[in-house]
């Protein structure tokens, strides 16, 4: 196993930019996200459809962070909700200049016992929650007169198949799909629209969905016989956020050390 190295110290890549993330609640990759982009200098907006966890987490960011967090519930299968948590990020702070959509939603069934229902929500949370949240942050970039970017979190398994996970698959690859796009519809407003692609992130919900087994297994997969720490794809995501990828956009980039 490869030893895993410390998170680096923050450099000031997004200084005095306004950074909203959704699913930053809890302990996975929206939570690293958000402390990563107030390390680097950013005022952040953390938004979660779970409100107490979402009050906990941005009271603990406040207090490393103070007055440069701001906390808005918002459920991104709501288009009311989703313009609100444009507007509250704007009142806030006046101004977006960084969307990360981080909300998704899994679960394991084979597409021979899957229901409509059980398809749907993957695909309205996951896919059409991605949809309006772009949606609603591009038209805030056009509006404060262009530029801006959007960072998405899709998934390796838009690429690679694997057992019972036909509805979490098709839903990222579309949400790969839609970045790329969504990149040339905007681009002549200087904004910018990518994605990660995480292969496995360790955090306590993973666990708790996911078998011990089927954890090894897709340990095993990756050359660095571990998974990722959430702030090791959060430093990916801040990469793309920052001026230092000024020349990408429509891109989707492998957070993954697997091997075929």
């Amino acid at each position: 196993m490869i030893p895993l190295p410390s998170p680096p110290a923050g450099r000031d890549l997004l200084a005095g930019k306004t950074v909203i993330v959704t699913a930053a609640a809890g302990t996975g990759i929206g939570s690293a996200v958000a402390q990563r982009c107030l390390e680097e200098g950013a005022n952040v907006v953390v938004s979660d459809w779970h409100e107490r966890r979402l009050k906990e987490k941005a009271a603990e960011l406040d207090a490393a962070f103070p007055a440069r967090v701001h906390a808005e519930v918002c459920d991104v299968t709501s288009e009311d909700a989703v313009q609100g948590l444009i507007a509250a990020a704007v009142r806030m702070f006046g101004r977006i200049d960084v969307m990360i959509n981080n909300a998704g939603l899994g679960g394991t069934k084979s597409i021979v016992d899957m229901t409509d229902d059980e398809w749907s929500r993957v695909i309205d949370v996951s896919l059409n929650g991605t949809f309006r949240a772009t949606r609603a942050a591009l038209r805030q970039f056009i509006a404060q007169g262009g530029g801006g970017v959007v960072v998405n979190n899709a998934s390796v398994i838009g690429w690679r198949a694997q057992a019972e996970q036909a509805h979490y698959a098709a839903a990222k690859a579309g949400v790969m799909a839609l970045t790329r796009c969504a990149a040339v519809d905007v681009a002549d407003h200087g904004i910018r629209v990518n994605a990660v692609a995480p292969s496995l992130a360790a955090h306590p919900f993973l666990a708790k969905v996911t078998s011990e087994d089927l954890l090894r297994e897709l340990e095993q997969r990756e050359v660095s016989g571990r998974a990722a720490e959430p702030w090791e794809v959060a430093n990916v995501i801040v990469f793309l956020a920052s001026d230092y990828s000024s020349y990408l956009t429509g891109e989707v980039i492998s957070v993954s050390s697997q091997h075929p």
